[in-house]
């Protein structure tokens, strides 16, 4: 029997539920008994140390992976274990913490392939993929393999991928690891300028400044638990959080 479709979206107080999620991998609780929300406009960060959970909850948030407990809520419609080309046709889009371009496409062929999940002829998509191109400054780099980017410009081309399926949440997985400061500084307008565009960001990095200078709020893992969720300013002082990163309290 074929699963159901997911219907289209319904206004909801929140826009993304997260309801008591467990992932589970061989009895290692990966990720256990997380609950947080996203409101419509919001930059949530996503922080923890290394192993910490943030992308394995990614994963059960974008459709890799079904929740061995607790519900994935999307506009109050519960999309648990949906596949993830389910999800991206109602509006969640992701990047990926390795960038993997099709290498032998150019940078435009590349979103062309993702709009066409919006777009189904491909003059549409073409058209669209422009558009998107624009947007993340691309456009100039269009006709180039995408093998010849540089890391910021494969970094800039995930988004890319991910903008031209029109998301409405967009999670972004550490777009801004490994990039110069002056690169780092272009990235966070790009992301400030979709929310003015009406996207909501759910962001994991590591990179503090970033996460403390654009989130609306912030959520904590430590050992696939949630040990904080507040403003930035609070959360970096919270000594729950202090001591999961530098090992000890502060005095």
């Amino acid at each position: 029997m074929s699963e159901p479709a997911i219907s289209d979206p319904a206004p909801s107080e929140h826009l993304l539920q997260v309801e008591g999620v467990t992932k589970t991998f061989g009895g290692l609780h990966a990720v256990f008994q997380v609950s947080f929300q996203i409101n419509s406009g919001e930059i949530i960060g996503l922080i923890g140390p290394n192993g910490a959970g943030k992308t394995t909850l990614f994963n059960v948030i974008s459709g890799y992976y079904a929740p061995n407990a607790g519900h994935i809520r999307f506009n109050g419609q519960d999309i648990s274990g949906k596949p993830p080309y389910k999800l991206a046709a109602i509006g969640i889009g992701r990047t990926f913490q390795v960038v993997k371009p099709f290498a032998g496409l150019t940078v435009l062929e590349n979103v062309v392939i993702a709009s066409l999940v919006r777009y189904p002829k491909r003059r549409q998509a073409e058209e669209h993929a422009w558009k998107v191109l624009e947007t993340t400054g691309l456009a100039d780099r269009a006709t180039v393999q995408a093998s010849s980017l540089t890391l910021a410009g494969r970094k800039r081309l995930e988004v890319s991928k991910a903008l031209a399926l029109e998301p409405t949440l967009l999670l972004l997985d550490e777009v801004v690891a490994g990039l110069n400061p002056t690169e780092a500084d272009r990235t966070i307008e790009l992301i400030l300028s979709l929310r003015r565009q009406g996207i909501t960001i759910l962001i994991v990095e590591h990179i503090m400044r970033v996460i403390m200078n654009i989130s609306d709020r912030v959520v904590v893992l430590n050992f696939g638990q949630k040990i904080a969720e507040g403003n930035p300013r609070d959360v970096a002082t919270n000594p729950g959080v202090i001591q999961a990163y530098l090992g000890e309290a502060p005095q």
